[in-house]
């Protein structure tokens, strides 16, 4: 696996930020799960991004053209002590000499040491509104280099909100960043197959997120990327349903939205199979409506298309075949005109797909759609929904063959120079392919 070039991607960012300005990110905190036990640590993405460091109490600060040093860390000390109860800590050596900082101290003089670097810069970039807690001290450092009359320049400029572009940076990925995701897509795929041949009436959702979290972690995704989502029947239609708990019945759908994390690097795959390995005739008629939308959507990922083009297309053909299906009754353009269609599809049909599994970066610029380019991933998920409680829209009754039916496929797709590629493409969509392998 490639390595991440952190100092690069430091160095963009402060050719970005220019001179006489500094950056200061703090790396996330412990969560308490209850009384005195923690959640596990997950870092802050935008400090991870930046400095590969996976420790809480540090932040990080960038000063573009500071001679004595342009990357500084505070951080935890090394701790005998500490570490013997809670793992091995970094401490300032380690932080120059593994991370490459210029320059560490202990989080403990942060407060002694950050307004001095702040003094007389011009702008201070930090991630606005992320965590009140840490906006307050930047606040506090910055007031007190303008009321200490010991200072004798001037005191710090503009606060500037460095998400935007820190964001926009993190949208394009580099070739080790597409590597680690297309390894989480790959042992997610592996997954989600050992999922469907296990697959069975009287067993529980609970035995199927078992199967899928145990061979995650088989192929190297020690936690999946967000709470999984193994929904049989009438649950796939509560979109982010994660109890997962009840019985599987025979003549069920079950929808599975689930994907591991590969070194911080998100998948999102989504399929939704028969509990008893074989689709009846409406749930056949509606998961092909929805594939053909997904096909049609994907055809759409390339350079030089936007947003707007995939979900327009996939609406587009949902809407047709809700029509020749007779769920719905009218003008397919006129029902999307009126937005009809989002009675059975109320979600966009993707989104970015990264460091957080819903990742960032804007997806309209200045008032227009986002222009794909080489080097986005994104996912490509059209849905259908009749919970059991539709019984009429627009005028038209919902027949009870249609009703209690939930579907979504989706897939990780990496936007090349040519068109696409994609990611998690090893598990099976295809009815025909899925009922083979549930059949063993």
């Amino acid at each position: 696996m490639r390595a991440i070039n952190f100092a690069a991607r430091r160095k963009k960012l402060m050719q970005w930020m220019g001179p006489n300005s500094i950056a200061i990110l703090p790396a996330a905190e412990e969560k308490v799960r209850s009384h005195d036990v923690n959640f596990p640590f997950r870092q802050d993405n935008n400090f991870w991004y930046l400095t590969g460091f996976n420790e809480p109490e540090a932040v990080m600060v960038l000063i573009p053209g500071r001679k004595q040093a342009e990357f500084i860390l505070f951080n935890r000390e090394k701790d005998i002590t500490q570490e013997r109860w809670h793992g091995k800590r970094l401490g300032q050596d380690g932080a120059i000499e593994q991370l490459g900082a210029d320059d560490a101290f202990p989080i403990e003089d942060i407060d002694d040491i950050l307004p001095g670097l702040m003094e007389g810069r011009d702008r201070i970039y930090f991630a606005l509104g992320a965590n009140s807690e840490f906006d307050h001290k930047v606040m506090e450092w910055r007031s007190e280099l303008m009321t200490s009359p010991a200072k004798r320049t001037g005191s710090p400029g503009e606060l500037i909100d460095i998400g935007h572009h820190l964001h926009d940076m993190r949208l394009v990925k580099s070739a080790p960043e597409v590597q680690r995701i297309r390894h989480a897509a790959k042992a997610s795929a592996k997954a989600h197959i050992e999922l469907m041949k296990a697959c069975a009436p009287g067993k529980t959702e609970r035995d199927l997120e078992t199967e899928l979290h145990y061979h995650f972690a088989k192929g190297g995704c020690r936690y999946p990327a967000y709470p999984s989502i193994i929904a049989s029947g009438e649950n796939a239609n509560i979109l982010h349903y994660i109890e997962n708990s009840d019985e599987l019945k025979d003549g069920d759908l079950l929808l599975v939205d689930a994907g591991g994390e590969f070194e911080h690097y998100a998948s999102d795959i989504s399929r939704t199979i028969p509990v008893n390995g074989t689709y009846s005739t409406e749930q056949a008629a509606l998961y092909d409506l929805v594939l053909e939308a997904q096909l049609a959507a994907i055809e759409m990922v390339k350079p030089g298309n936007h947003w707007d083009h995939i979900h327009n297309k996939a609406v587009e053909v949902l809407t047709k075949g809700l029509v020749e299906l007779k769920i719905l009754k009218g003008d397919p353009d006129d029902l999307i005109k009126r937005g009809v269609y989002r009675e059975f599809y109320m979600h966009k049909t993707g989104h970015w797909l990264g460091l957080d599994v819903h990742d960032v970066g804007d997806y309209h610029l200045h008032g227009e759609p986002r222009v794909l380019e080489p080097g986005m991933v994104l996912t490509v998920e059209p849905a259908l929904y009749i919970p059991q409680n539709m019984t009429r829209v627009n005028g038209s009754n919902i027949a009870k063959k249609w009703r209690g039916i939930g579907i979504r496929i989706e897939d990780d797709i990496l936007v090349t120079s040519k068109g696409y590629d994609i990611l998690s493409k090893d598990v099976p969509k295809a009815r025909d392919e899925i009922e083979r392998l549930m059949a063993g």
